[in-house]
């Protein structure tokens, strides 16, 4: 199935990011908006303590879950906000590196921030988004 969600790009805008600057989605369509995906396990462990890519990759992992719940897949985002509890940027790019990768052609629109706290014990990732899928 095709995804609803049209991504925008401008020839105004730099193209050093690594996504779309936009997206839309048609009237009628379903918005699914996802809680924040953590780093953990099926028994609610946080896992790949202090490994920023690890933590992110198991976040991924958790979002697609969610997003298949409710009927949509990595292509049906919308827009995505990265939250990394740290004040190094190398971290910030270690976490983005494994979400960019994960989304492949569908550079969705998204949001990297630095944070100094996350919910969990021993958490240093969390992936926020918004899908939408035709209704």
């Amino acid at each position: 199935m095709t995804s609803v969600v049209q991504l925008i790009r401008s020839g105004a805008l730099s193209d050093a990011a690594e996504y779309a600057y936009a997206a839309t989605v048609p009237a009628g369509s379903r918005l699914v908006f996802l809680a924040g995906a953590c780093p953990l396990d099926a028994d609610g462990r946080t896992v790949a303590v202090g490994d920023v890519r690890g933590q992110a990759a198991q976040c991924v992992e958790n979002l697609r879950t969610a997003l298949d719940a409710a009927g949509a897949g990595i292509a049906d985002l919308a827009q995505t906000r990265v939250l990394v509890a740290s004040t190094r940027q190398a971290d910030l790019v270690a976490a983005w590196e494994v979400v960019r990768e994960a989304m492949g052609d569908h550079d969705v629109p998204s949001t990297l921030v630095g944070v100094t706290v996350l919910g969990y014990d021993d958490q240093l990732v969390e992936i926020e988004g918004i899908a939408a899928v035709a209704d």
